[in-house]
């Protein structure tokens, strides 16, 4: 071992770290997404409309919540916020991406 990789070690260092995992596929990259949003902006999740890879082997995830509920329930305000997760599943960013009534048809 270098007297450099040592050094880190001893201060606590990236090259002591816990290893951080891959996400798996669609499904956990779906699930970590949904999960990281709902914690930060406290929305009912209706579902998850699409998953797609990223930059850097990331993630970018659009996931439906619930903004507003209404009586009747066709007249609630939904949002879709598009979630970027890095490799290991972790948040980069997330911005809310279009919010639109559970009745309104796609145009």
């Amino acid at each position: 071992m270098t007297e450099s990789g040592a050094d880190e070690r001893r201060r606590g260092t990236a090259s002591s770290t816990k290893r951080r995992r891959t996400v798996r596929g669609a499904g956990e990259a779906a699930r970590r997404a949904a999960e990281e949003l709902t914690e930060l902006i406290r929305h009912r999740l209706e579902g998850v409309s699409a998953v797609c890879r990223g930059e850097d082997d990331g993630w970018i995830v659009d996931v439906d919540v619930l903004e507003l509920a209404r009586i009747p329930d066709t007249t609630s305000l939904l949002a879709t916020y598009q979630v970027e997760l890095d490799s290991a599943g972790e948040l980069v960013q997330y911005r809310r991406v279009s919010r639109y009534r559970r009745g309104a048809q796609d145009q």
